[in-house]
C-alpha cells in the first residue's frame, strides 16, 4: 500500500531539482550539449532513460517505503555544492558536471529520507556515468593502441615503422588519432559493464571479474581494429579502409565485441529473470529521525546550492591582475629571424589577454620559436590548461604525437603535421606568485588556490619549440636557447610583476 506521504515529499524533490537545474543551467546545458555532440560521450543519451529503467524496476517495493526529509541529505547536497566550486575555481569542467550530478542525488536524500534513497542507491550512483570523464585516457591508450597494432602487423608481413602513434607502412603514413584510441569504447564499455554487473550478477567477486574481463577485451580488440584497418588499407588501399573505419567498422566492431563479452559470461549469470531488486525486510530495519518540514528543508537546501556559486563570483571580482606590456624578449647570443617555418605553426590559447611570438636563430644554425601567453585571470573557456588549449590547435592540422624532453619544471611533446613536419614543444606555466611547471595538475591546483582563497589568478603560459630535423636536434636547439634564456621565471616576472 503506497504511503499518503509521498505527494508532498515528490513536490518538494521536484521543487528541488527544478532549482539546482536552474541555479546551474549553464552546466546542464554543457553536459547535454556533449553528450549530442561527442561521439566518446553519445553512450550518456541512453542513462537517463536507463536510471529511469532501473528506478520503475523498483517502484513497486520503493511505494511501500516512507518516505521523509533527511537531514544528513543537506550534508550530500553541500558536497556537490563544493566540488562543483572546486571545478569552477580549476576550470575543471568534469568537477562541475560532477558537482552537479551529487547536488541532484543530494536533493533526492534529503527530499525522500534514508530508507528510500537506500533503495535508490544503484539508480543514484549510475548517475556518475552521465558525466563526461574518460576522453583523458585518449593519449595513453592511442600510444598503447599503436604498440599492440606494430606485433600484428609483423606477424602478418607487413613492414611497418612506428614514431609515437604514426606508424608508416609501404601503403602510407597512419595515425592512431583520438578517435581511434579506443577511449570511446572503453568509456561506453565501462558503463554498459557496470549495468550488467547489477543486473546479472549477486556476487561481488564475479562482478569484478566480468568488468576486468570486458575492459580488457574492450582494450585489446581496438589494437586488432587498428591492425585491421592498416592491413585493409595494406591490401585495397587507404580509401577503402578510411572509409570501412569510420563509417561502419569501428561501432560495428565494437558491437561485435560487447556480443562476444556478454556471450563469455553468460554461463556464469548468478541472479535470475525477474528477481527482487531490494530487499524489503533490510530496508524496513533502517532506523532514522525524519527532518524538518518540507518548507524549512526546501529553505536549507536553496542556501546550500546558492552558496557556491555566490563564492565564486566575489572570487572572480577580486582575483584580476594588471599585466605588463609584451614584447619579443632579447635573447643573449640569438637574435630574432624571418626564416619560414617548414609547416606554420601557432600556439592555441582561447581569449589569453597578452600573445606574442617571435623567431630566434643563433650562430650554430639553431633555430627556435617562442611564444608567450598571459591571462589576466582565468575562467571558462580562458585557461591555460583545458580542451584544445595547448601546443596543437585543434582546428589545425597540428596533432600530438608523443612525449618528449622537457626540463623537471616543463612539460615536453611532440607534436605533428602533414609531410610529417615534426616539432619538439617544450612548455613552462605559472599562475599567480607559484612556480613554474608543466604539470596540467598542479595548474589547476594552483589555479583552484588562487580562486579559492581570491588570490592573484593571472596566468601564463611560455612555450619554446623547435623543429625536429636532421642534422639540427630539436632537442639541442632548445637545451642551447634555455641556456641563454636562463630561469624563465624571471621573463615571468617581468610580464606579471608581484602586486
Amino acid at each position: 500500500m503506497t504511503d499518503p506521504g509521498w505527494r508532498g515529499q515528490l513536490t518538494l524533490l521536484g521543487g528541488l531539482t527544478l532549482a539546482v537545474l536552474l541555479l546551474f543551467h549553464h552546466d546542464a546545458a554543457d553536459m547535454a550539449r556533449i553528450w549530442w555532440t561527442s561521439s566518446t560521450y553519445g553512450h550518456c543519451l541512453f542513462i537517463l532513460p536507463l536510471i529511469g529503467w532501473l528506478v520503475w524496476q523498483r517502484a513497486g517495493q520503493i511505494a511501500q517505503l516512507t518516505p521523509a526529509t533527511w537531514t544528513l541529505g543537506l550534508a550530500w547536497l553541500g558536497a556537490g555544492a563544493l566540488l562543483w566550486l572546486l571545478g569552477d575555481a580549476a576550470s575543471l569542467g568534469v568537477l562541475r558536471h560532477g558537482g552537479l550530478i551529487v547536488m541532484l542525488q543530494g536533493v533526492v536524500m534529503a527530499s525522500l529520507g534514508l530508507q528510500v534513497s537506500r533503495a535508490l542507491l544503484f539508480p543514484l550512483f549510475y548517475a556518475f556515468f552521465l558525466v563526461p570523464v574518460g576522453s583523458e585516457l585518449e593519449p595513453v591508450l592511442q600510444l598503447l593502441t599503436a604498440d599492440m597494432a606494430m606485433p600484428l602487423l609483423r606477424l602478418v608481413g607487413i613492414p611497418a615503422h612506428i614514431e609515437g602513434i604514426f606508424i608508416t607502412t609501404p601503403t602510407g603514413y597512419f595515425e592512431v588519432a583520438e578517435a581511434c584510441s579506443g577511449a570511446k569504447f572503453v568509456v561506453a564499455m565501462t558503463a554498459y559493464g557496470v549495468l550488467v554487473c547489477q543486473v546479472c550478477f549477486r556476487s561481488w567477486v564475479r562482478r569484478a571479474i566480468f568488468l576486468m574481463f570486458a575492459l580488457a577485451a574492450c582494450v585489446l580488440a581496438n589494437g586488432v581494429r587498428a591492425f585491421g584497418t592498416i592491413y585493409v588499407a595494406h591490401k585495397r588501399g587507404i580509401e577503402t579502409a578510411v572509409g570501412v573505419d569510420h563509417v561502419v567498422w569501428g561501432w560495428l566492431f565494437f558491437a561485435v565485441v560487447m556480443a562476444l563479452v556478454m556471450l563469455a559470461a553468460w554461463p556464469f549469470f548468478d541472479r535470475k529473470p525477474g528477481e527482487q531488486a531490494l530487499d524489503m525486510d533490510a530496508l524496513r530495519r533502517i532506523r532514522f529521525r525524519p527532518g524538518p518540514p518540507a518548507s524549512i528543508m526546501a529553505g536549507m537546501a536553496l542556501a546550500v546550492m546558492t552558496a557556491a556559486p555566490a563564492w565564486s563570483h566575489v572570487s572572480a571580482l577580486a582575483g584580476r591582475g594588471d599585466l605588463a606590456t609584451m614584447a619579443p624578449p632579447a635573447i643573449p647570443s640569438w637574435q630574432r629571424t624571418d626564416a619560414p617555418m617548414a609547416y606554420a605553426w601557432t600556439p592555441h590559447f582561447t581569449g589569453a589577454d597578452r600573445t606574442v611570438q617571435a623567431r630566434y636563430a643563433d650562430a650554430r644554425g639553431h633555430i627556435v620559436d617562442l611564444a608567450i601567453i598571459a591571462y589576466a585571470r582565468q575562467s571558462e573557456g580562458r585557461e591555460l590548461i583545458g580542451f584544445g588549449q595547448g601546443a596543437a590547435d585543434p582546428e589545425s592540422e597540428w596533432t600530438w604525437s608523443s612525449p618528449a624532453w622537457a626540463p623537471d619544471e616543463a612539460r615536453g611533446e611532440i607534436i605533428t603535421a602533414p609531410g610529417p613536419v615534426r616539432r619538439h614543444v617544450v612548455s613552462f606555466y605559472r599562475v599567480g606568485g607559484s612556480g613554474m611547471t608543466g604539470s596540467s595538475a598542479r595548474i589547476k591546483l594552483a589555479t583552484m588556490k588562487a580562486k579559492l582563497l581570491m588570490r592573484d589568478q593571472r596566468a601564463l603560459a611560455i612555450l619554446i619549440s623547435a623543429e625536429v630535423r636532421e642534422g639540427a636536434p630539436a632537442e639541442a636547439a632548445i637545451r642551447a636557447f634555455l641556456q641563454s634564456l636562463g630561469d624563465p621565471q624571471s621573463l615571468a616576472d617581468a610580464i606579471a610583476p608581484s602586486r
